[in-house]
């Protein structure tokens, strides 16, 4: 038979080593963690060879003494782990990033390492190293002249070449490493985090130290996302039982194409949950296409008690005492920032119109005039010609008369209007009034409502301001009224395994009220009964089983509520003002205020923005005025 034993020091370090230092990331992020956790307030990393051949992190923490450098490097040695009252490790009560003790002995037995600290700005600096898991030292040092610790990791894997077959090309590991230190510095926006890349800088994120944390946190994450997230980002800060959470999350507006760019961290840990995909997804799911996404960086701070960190060997993964309680604030909170945001759009939107905006030249025609001054003035009569050109019934570019009180509608949101007039074309006069997105002076191509605002105009697209406008009414008619259900002749039965079937039951009420009624049908099977009266020639099959898909990843039936809003956005569409449709002043203008009193006007039920505005001084610039 047989025989147990007991395996060697150095094989249980490096199987440690496999769970826990995977690529030159793992490395770089538990030796950050660890000068977070020994209250560093800037960290330097530098990586060579995608951090294979050499990668160091530098920190101006506690540093340590000679004896606490000596059990550093031994395995499950750690200063982090609290003791609970009844004298034991108390794994449910944990706030430092590291506390497991595996990751110097694990990088020391695949690598070559050096540790050199210095607990005091005039006391011993020590050093220590370890190859191959052979330790040498701690011995003196030449001083670091500060408190702190530098770890150097040389060869990486050296002593587990096979390793090094699994890894990618130096360029993606040098990726993954910058990856890890944007998240990091994403969670501590109190910490300067520097790295460097084959010399060159990569990152460099100094301490922010601004006295309003949410300005704080937003210059941080303008930092590392890029200062069109901070300018085009709505504050999130909701509390429920406890469970904090804050952040900041984009403007349908501003979205990309994956979830890459949303980030959670809980009590300060970036982690990796398919919660907030899910969550983010459901929140926004009235707002933005499926294959668009937007970018969010969301914090949540609960009691230690309250969620398990001890889940994966890297840290990476968290699991909360109520999960359903993380998720519902997570909706709940982005939802109401987004109501909150009213109309808003996207500052990207000015900045790419302008970006385009760009001066064209028809070969063998005359240059334009530069900003120093025309060459030759247009006679007296030009601006007169042009005015006579507005008027042209031919002409697109129609002048509204300038409106100084609200006009009310003499159309239904829901229906379009009838007549196809311009309405009695005039000058505009006086100034505009401070309405947000300012007051009708023409349409151009029968398509765009031009406004004068306070200090610029506002481009609107007719179509896509007019298809939200009917979108939020019908959606609050579906909430008042319910929705409509079809009975089927004969209930369609679904086979699932049995897991999956509970799944979907335990959310038959929810479901209930999106117009699908389903029952169960024996083990492992539903019959359903109803089904909403709007989707036709429905899938029923596909639909539920789409369902149990989305409720084992995300929690939440999200298939159904796309497709009803699929279908109330098709009929949104096909009942709004269409693109060529001339309207009148008065219709302008009541457009105008429909969409500064409807919450998302700012964007079209696909996530494209309905109005794109730009201030004076940006006009000025393209004329070379500024």
């Amino acid at each position: 038979m047989p025989v147990i034993r007991r395996l060697s020091k150095e094989t249980v370090n490096r199987i440690a080593a496999g769970e826990v230092i995977e690529r030159p990331a793992s490395a770089v992020k538990e030796l950050v963690e660890n000068a977070l956790d020994a209250g560093a307030t800037r960290i330097d990393i530098s990586i060579e060879g995608g951090g294979l051949t050499r990668l160091v992190v530098e920190d101006n923490g506690c540093g340590m003494d000679r004896e606490q450098l000596a059990t550093a490097i031994e395995r499950h040695a750690t200063s982090k782990l609290p003791v609970g009252s009844d004298g034991e490790d108390d794994l449910l009560n944990i706030g430092s990033m590291g506390f497991r003790g595996e990751a110097l002995p694990s990088i020391g037995s695949v690598a070559r390492l050096t540790i050199t600290t210095q607990d005091a700005e005039l006391g011993e600096a020590w050093e220590l190293r370890v190859e191959g898991g052979e330790e040498e030292g701690p011995r003196p040092a030449p001083s670091l002249g500060r408190r702190g610790t530098r770890v150097e990791v040389a060869d990486l894997f050296y002593a587990t070449p096979a390793r090094l077959k699994f890894l990618k090309s130096e360029r993606a590991e040098s990726t993954a490493v910058a990856d890890v230190i944007k998240r990091l510095a994403l969670a501590r926006s109190d910490v300067g985090f520097f790295l460097t890349v084959e010399g060159r800088s990569r990152i460099s994120a100094p301490a922010e130290d601004h006295d309003d944390p949410v300005e704080a946190r937003r210059a941080r994450l303008s930092a590392i996302l890029g200062g069109d997230f901070g300018e085009n980002a709505l504050v999130i800060d909701q509390e429920r039982e406890g469970v904090r959470l804050t952040g900041l999350a984009s403007l349908p507006t501003y979205n990309r194409g994956s979830n890459q760019h949303q980030f959670l961290f809980v009590n300060g840990r970036p982690v990796k949950d398919r919660l907030i995909v899910g969550a983010v997804r459901g929140a926004y799911q009235d707002f933005l296409a499926r294959d668009r996404h937007p970018v969010a960086a969301l914090y949540v701070d609960l009691p230690p008690g309250q969620v398990d960190v001890n889940v994966h060997p890297a840290k990476a993964e968290v699991r909360f005492r109520d999960s359903g309680l993380v998720r519902g604030l997570i909706v709940g909170a982005l939802r109401h920032a987004l109501a909150g945001a009213g109309h808003r759009a996207s500052t990207t939107v000015a900045g790419y119109a302008l970006g385009r905006a760009q001066p064209q030249t028809t070969p063998g025609a005359p240059p334009l005039a530069h900003a120093g001054g025309w060459g030759n003035r247009p006679s007296a009569g030009w601006e007169q010609s042009l005015r006579d050109t507005a008027r042209d019934p031919d002409f697109g570019g129609n002048l509204a008369p300038g409106m100084s009180a609200r006009v009310e509608p003499d159309y239904d949101a829901g229906t379009p209007p009838s007549q196809d007039g311009y309405g009695e074309p005039q000058e505009p006069q006086g100034e505009a009034p401070s309405y947000p997105l300012g007051v009708a002076r023409a349409q151009v191509h029968a398509t765009y409502v031009i406004a004068q605002t306070d200090d610029g105009l506002v481009i609107v697209d007719q179509h896509a301001a007019h298809e939200r406008l009917v979108y939020e009414r019908m959606k609050a008619q579906i909430a008042a009224t319910g929705v409509a259900r079809q009975s089927l002749l004969v209930p369609e039965i679904v086979e699932l395994d049995e897991a999956e079937a509970r799944r979907v039951l335990e959310r038959a009420d929810q479901l209930a009220e999106l117009g699908l009624v389903i029952e169960p049908f024996g083990a492992g099977a539903l019959a359903v009964r109803e089904v909403p009266a709007l989707l036709k020639r429905l899938n029923v099959q596909g639909l539920i089983r789409d369902l149990a898909d989305e409720i084992a990843e995300y929690d939440e039936a999200l298939s159904l509520k796309e497709q009803l809003e699929e279908v109330v956005g098709t009929m949104a569409c096909h009942g709004s003002v269409r693109s060529g449709r001339r309207l009148t002043g008065e219709e302008m203008n009541a457009l105008l205020r429909d969409m500064e009193a409807t919450p998302h006007s700012g964007q079209c039920n696909h996530g494209r923005p309905t109005y794109v505005e730009l201030k004076l001084a940006d006009i000025e610039r393209l004329f070379g005025r500024r």
